[in-house]
């Protein structure tokens, strides 16, 4: 979707269009700092066009922002600092820097509870399962103190969290007690919770790292940057005077943060990035005006995927195929799999497979309290072939079971998740008369998925060998992650949809395949000598799940 608001946007600054309003005057392009993908590629596209566009005025705003860069950028513009109706914030930094950040954090709450007036407070973690042992600690803590103590409500907030266990953090605070949000840095900037005086932040977060020689994502914790601690504790003076309590040193923040956030440009795969400005007409993303420019070799990846694909020639310009790839607001991996799936006469199975895997293996709930519940519910979904056939299985039940809310309960999926997964489903097919794809269904055959996949993901190819998982060109050695249906199974030959490394380097939403699928749908990418070892014999696995895998 974010592709499609980008395009909506360029569309009509230049020209008057049926499909758009009239030429717009003024753009604004808010929490700039962010600097995320798209918004990075949208600085250099507006850039330009405001260039032969005196008339266009474009805003940049943000409450933290390198000022001086960006009107260095926008060819020496204006800055207006517009003063907030903040109240002061009092900032306190520690005299040592902490050994374990997450006991302080619990000592921190406990102490503000005790210590000061009235005033709910949040606190910065970075992820599900920092934020689950936070609260169970805090949580057991007040347990134990009884009624010495007032009443504290713990809520925590993040992205797997189901929408009613979200909604929480914004209920009143009850007379008398305190709220205790604990979030991700989703509450940076993504929403307010009225109420907030004390923020606790402990300087890190979790971000995203791409390696292009491996192809591999990381999301690796990090210390946060100085304007993200910045954004942090400007939370605690929205409705009162507050209090920020940085758990790190003044020098620390001074001298070991960065000033700004690495851009996401940066620290993450091209494919899309490559495709969009392709399918715009630039065709030299060398001298292209990207802020920041990313790596060298981040962009020739991202070139020799698309080859592959067949969405570029010999001459790195896009082809039919590509053209029809760039139609779709998915990456180029997805949206070749989608266009594949015409020839194998599944499109409608690949449509809700593509919308499953966009929403990022948020769809099942496994609440600590009910995990061997949740397991069972997740097992009932298993369908022989992998992990892609096992969201279509979920899917289809829902749409039988009339996109109920109470089913997703009764069997741990997230109904926010699926709700968002018929939107992009819906999306999808509404953009399939434009690429001219039939929406037709194989009828209960996933062999006709399954080739469809290998179309569109023969890039991410394992074989099992001796030593486990290699990927077949790079010879790495890569893991099924534990919550695949095909864990155990480990079948010979598997397409991984992602390869992340959180504490292995897993494999996420694999598929059976046959070997010689590839060269079926990649002869010029893969040679029979590569395949040689076709059998699909499975090799027992020797151990189980261990607890970190698990965790």
């Amino acid at each position: 979707t974010v592709p499609l608001c980008l395009m909506y946007v360029l569309c009509s600054t230049l020209s008057p269009h049926s499909l758009f309003p009239p030429p717009c005057s003024v753009v604004i392009i808010d929490e700039a700092h962010e600097r995320t993908l798209h918004t990075d590629i949208l600085f250099g596209l507006i850039k330009d066009i405001a260039r032969f566009r005196p008339d266009l005025k474009v805003l940049v705003a943000s409450a933290t922002l390198d000022t001086e860069r960006f009107s260095c950028f926008f060819d020496d513009a204006p800055v207006f600092r517009i003063p907030g109706r903040r109240f002061p914030v009092d900032i306190f930094y520690t005299k040592a820097p902490e050994a374990d950040y997450l006991e302080a954090c619990v000592v921190s709450v406990l102490q503000i509870h005790v210590t000061q007036p009235t005033g709910d407070c949040l606190v910065f973690l970075t992820g599900q399962e920092e934020i689950e042992a936070c609260c169970e600690m805090l949580q057991e803590r007040c347990r134990r103190l009884g009624s010495k103590i007032a009443e504290l409500l713990v809520l925590p907030i993040y992205a797997n969290l189901p929408s009613d266990m979200q909604a929480k953090i914004f209920n009143p605070t009850p007379p008398g007690a305190r709220k205790v949000v604990v979030a991700t840095n989703i509450a940076e900037t993504s929403l307010t919770i009225d109420g907030i005086i004390y923020v606790i932040d402990p300087g890190f977060c979790k971000q995203k790292s791409y390696n292009a020689r491996t192809g591999m994502e990381s999301l690796i914790v990090t210390p946060c940057s100085r304007a993200s601690a910045n954004q942090r504790a400007g939370r605690a003076g929205r409705v009162a005077a507050g209090k920020c309590f940085r758990l790190y040193t003044a020098w620390a923040f001074k001298h070991e943060m960065e000033e700004t956030t690495v851009p996401e440009i940066q620290r993450t795969n091209l494919g899309n990035v490559v495709l969009l400005l392709k399918s715009l007409g630039i065709n030299d993303l060398i001298h292209f005006d990207f802020m920041d420019p990313p790596p060298h070799e981040t962009l020739v990846l991202a070139l020799e995927q698309l080859y592959a694909l067949g969405a570029l020639n010999h001459l790195g310009e896009l082809t039919k195929l590509g053209r029809r790839m760039a139609e779709l607001p998915v990456d180029p991996m997805l949206s070749k799999m989608i266009l594949a799936s015409e020839q194998y006469k599944c499109s409608n199975e690949v449509l809700t497979i593509a919308a499953m895997l966009s929403v990022n293996n948020s769809i099942f709930y496994r609440p600590k309290d009910k995990v061997v519940h949740a397991d069972n519910a997740r097992m009932n979904f298993v369908v022989p072939g992998g992990d892609h056939l096992v969201l279509l299985n979920v899917y289809t039940q829902w749409t039988e079971s009339g996109y109920s809310t109470q089913w997703c309960y009764e069997n741990f999926i997230q109904f926010r998740s699926m709700r968002r997964a018929r939107d992009v489903r819906d999306q999808l097919e509404g953009l399939m008369d434009r690429i001219e794809v039939e929406v037709v269904s194989s009828d209960g055959d996933n062999l006709p998925i399954r080739k469809a996949v290998t179309a569109g993901y023969f890039y991410h190819t394992a074989r099992l060998s001796k030593g486990g998982y290699k990927t077949v060109k790079h010879q790495q050695t890569v893991y099924v992650h534990p919550n695949s249906c095909l864990f155990e199974e480990q079948p010979r030959w598997l397409i991984y949809h992602e390869l992340v490394f959180t504490t292995k380097e897993f494999m996420r939403q694999v598929i059976e395949i046959e070997s010689g699928w590839l060269l079926e749908v990649a002869p010029h990418y893969y040679k029979s000598k590569e395949l040689e070892d076709s059998s699909s014999k499975k090799m027992p696995r020797k151990q189980g799940k261990t607890k970190e895998e698990l965790g």
